[in-house]
């Protein structure tokens, strides 16, 4: 393909630099935006960057959006939208996906009008509200807030009682402590069994295949221990459109065809014997999700991005075995304390005893060649691994992790192992991953 010109904006925080990086290294023209202040110096060194991401639309072939949010305002589907409506080519999302996200009773709506079967939940405004459903009818639940806050992903609470009670008091507790930010709630019924993600990339008018198959591993510490993150590592695999797509996003396509969405799009569920349950819609890329995935691309990235957003034919190849995708961060992560990240982790630097293959950059700047830690929130790297079993992906992820220095960092380490110790199994004995 000949050279392209990209714009990536990051209208909040800054997601997409790797990204936009690798799409640079790939020989075509970039230029990226950063909106948060605290941001601004992510990325640099590795992309050219813009003050003004509205200046460059018209010199764009392709604008790339990686998030729903503008500032504390869901909003870059609208833009989108309005861009392709004056005819650019677009990867985001609409008002309609958007809400997706951001309203989980009308993610809900969305899936029981197509078909796709969903677990009892409902929404509260009223904390008190919401603990005397529980108490009138008990049972395990998930808090979920609504809102600004749904984006502080330690406030999701998985319940473990079968009562209900640890709800009741974590509701409680949140609502002295959370109360004047929290706009309200979801009540999700708990279920058990394997929580995987199936996400497409969408064209405007059909997903492209191949379908990606991911498994988030959202708690701090090894063992799902500790404070929920955005998530700390992923262990993914591509395949066709087999049972479980087709009973989750392959329900949505002519949905999505409608919307004229471009780009990711990820539904999380849990699956059991009995059935498949969604939990919650990412309608954009995902972290470090697409990081991970464009690491196991064997088509060229920016290729691959230019023909999805003008809607042409797409022959995306991928690595054909299972890939791992493990998050390096440092002190204060994944909690925000500014005097901490000044003291610990600000401007440390990154060393490597080899190559930085298979490493991808998150905060992080390359200040004269040297890779420096940037932003504030202490997420430095993803470093992956890919193998012919998940396994031989785990081990290429962590021998590799061994090569780095940063002072301070810290890692999970058994990103991958659920799948090594039954959930694969468990998947395949069920029929989800067939043909």
């Amino acid at each position: 393909m000949d050279t392209k010109k990209f714009l990536f904006a990051s209208l909040d925080a800054a997601l997409i630099g790797d990204i936009a990086w690798q799409v640079h290294r790939e020989g075509h023209d970039v230029k990226y935006y950063v909106e948060a202040e605290s941001d601004r110096e992510i990325a640099d060194g590795f992309v050219p960057k813009t003050d003004d991401w509205r200046a460059e639309v018209e010199w764009a072939d392709v604008v790339v959006f990686d998030d729903i949010w503008v500032g504390t305002d869901v909003g870059t589907g609208e833009l989108a939208q309005d861009l392709r409506e004056e005819g650019h080519a677009v990867i985001g999302g609409t008002p309609d996906t958007d809400r997706l996200e951001d309203d989980r009773g009308y993610a809900m709506e969305v899936l029981d009008e197509h078909g796709v079967k969903t677990l009892p939940h409902r929404e509260f405004t009223d904390f008190d509200a919401g603990i005397a459903h529980v108490q009138e009818h008990p049972a395990p639940y998930v808090v979920k807030p609504l809102g600004e806050v749904q984006n502080v992903k330690r406030l999701v609470y998985v319940g473990r009682e079968d009562d209900g009670s640890d709800v009741v008091d974590v509701l409680r507790a949140y609502k002295k402590a959370w109360g004047h930010r929290m706009k309200g709630f979801q009540l999700q019924r708990r279920v058990e069994g394997v929580e995987v993600a199936v996400c497409g990339f969408f064209d405007g008018e059909g997903f492209v295949d191949p379908i990606n198959f991911n498994f988030e591993h959202k708690k701090l510490f090894p063992g799902n221990i500790g404070p929920s993150t955005g998530e700390m590592g992923t262990a993914m695999f591509w395949a066709g459109r087999n049972r479980l797509f087709e009973r989750t996003l392959g329900r949505l396509e002519g949905w999505l065809a409608d919307q004229g969405y471009v780009g990711s799009i990820d539904l999380n569920c849990i699956v059991n014997a009995r059935g498949v349950y969604p939990l919650e819609f990412t309608p954009r890329f995902g972290y470090p999700t697409i990081t991970l995935q464009e690491e196991s691309f064997e088509s060229p990235t920016g290729e691959f991005l230019y023909r999805l957003a003008h809607g042409e034919e797409t022959d995306l190849r991928v690595h054909g075995g299972y890939q791992v995708g493990v998050r390096v961060c440092l002190p204060p992560f994944p909690f925000s304390d500014p005097q901490t990240f000044d003291e610990n982790s600000r401007n440390a630097a990154i060393v490597f005893e080899g190559d930085c293959e298979g490493v991808h950059i998150e905060d992080t700047k390359n200040v004269d060649g040297q890779w420096r830690v940037a932003g504030e929130s202490g997420v430095a790297l993803v470093v992956t691994g890919m193998g012919e079993t998940m396994t031989a992906a785990r081990e290429r992820a962590y021998d590799r992790i061994e090569d780095v220095i940063v002072p301070n960092m810290y890692y999970r380490d058994d990103i991958g192992e659920r799948w090594v110790e039954g959930e694969g199994d468990r998947l395949q004995a069920w029929g989800y991953l067939g043909p």
